[in-house]
């Protein structure tokens, strides 16, 4: 999908969402032919002209300056992820066939890994494309399904291609949707990511799940929260997870996973630290890391 079809289809959608009475425009009711705000409404909040946000919404996005993109965030009220994808949106729009396109990084370098080791809580590193570069021992038996594939394991392919998976993540429809909707946030920010778009094509012809989730057009910026697996081998387990970025590795992040303690779920981890040491020797490596 282009740039132009993007911002239309995200500023169309994103309208939609917003009703006359959240906006705090009077509705004076009678029949609306479109869900949410009109077009003359959000130019209206934004303080530009309707033929202005026109084109905006049919996807001349460039050259639209930092405060008119301001102002359409805030008629439209979105939030700081959607705030960050429109004005991505905007910054690669122009001149992007000069970028060249850089390929996710596929490993870690063998520091990080050794840090990864020394933590007892489970750990993940995984790409803009989904992919998990680099575990520990603890951070592989928490995913243990998902590192039971062929090749580079894909959380993304995971979640709507195998058929373990919705009985993995407790709420497999929200894990669904989150990940479209992180997907969708980094290909904004980098539209020529090849892998990316290969991927997201890979998944829309594979995947009715995932052609609905994509059509949301949400985007989400995953940081903190709360997950529940059902763990083939313990059960049931929630966990927190926080994310880290990784400076001077560009698209890599270090999830940590934690259960609450004194809890059923800290019990577990127990018991997932034991599995996992009983297993350790036979799991293969993840991947290569790259030298110091």
């Amino acid at each position: 999908m282009s740039t132009k079809d993007e911002v239309r289809e995200f500023l169309v959608s994103r309208r939609a969402n917003v009703t006359p009475r959240q906006a705090g425009i009077p509705d004076f009711g009678g029949e609306r032919r479109v869900p949410g705000l009109r077009r003359e409404e959000v130019a209206m909040l934004a303080g530009v002209s309707l033929d202005y946000y026109t084109r905006l919404e049919r996807g001349n996005i460039r050259g639209a300056s930092q405060s008119v993109l301001g102002a359409i965030a805030r008629a439209l009220q979105l939030n700081d992820a959607e705030h960050e994808y429109l004005f991505d949106l905007a910054r690669t729009a122009p001149a992007a066939a000069a970028r060249k396109p850089r390929p996710a990084p596929e490993s870690v370098r063998t520091s990080v890994q050794r840090v990864l080791d020394s933590m007892t809580l489970p750990a993940i590193v995984h790409n803009a494309n989904q992919d998990l570069v680099a575990a520990n021992l603890m951070g592989r038996a928490l995913y243990a399904p998902m590192f039971d594939t062929e090749g580079t394991p894909n959380v993304a392919r995971f979640i709507f291609l195998d058929p373990r998976a919705q009985d993995f993540y407790v709420d497999w429809a929200q894990a669904r949707r989150v990940t479209a909707a992180m997907m969708r946030l980094e290909a904004g920010r980098d539209p020529l990511n090849r892998q990316l778009t290969t991927l997201i094509g890979e998944l829309s012809t594979r995947s009715p799940q995932f052609r609905e989730d994509w059509a949301g057009h949400d985007v989400h910026e995953h940081r903190t929260g709360v997950k529940t697996f059902r763990h083939p081998e313990v059960g049931p387990i929630a966990v927190a997870f926080d994310v880290f970025g990784m400076p001077g590795e560009a698209g890599l992040m270090i999830v940590t996973y934690s259960p609450p303690p004194n809890t059923d779920s800290a019990d577990k981890f127990a018991l997932l630290a034991s599995w996992a040491a009983t297993t350790q020797h036979h799991e293969r490596p993840l991947s290569v890391p790259l030298s110091d």
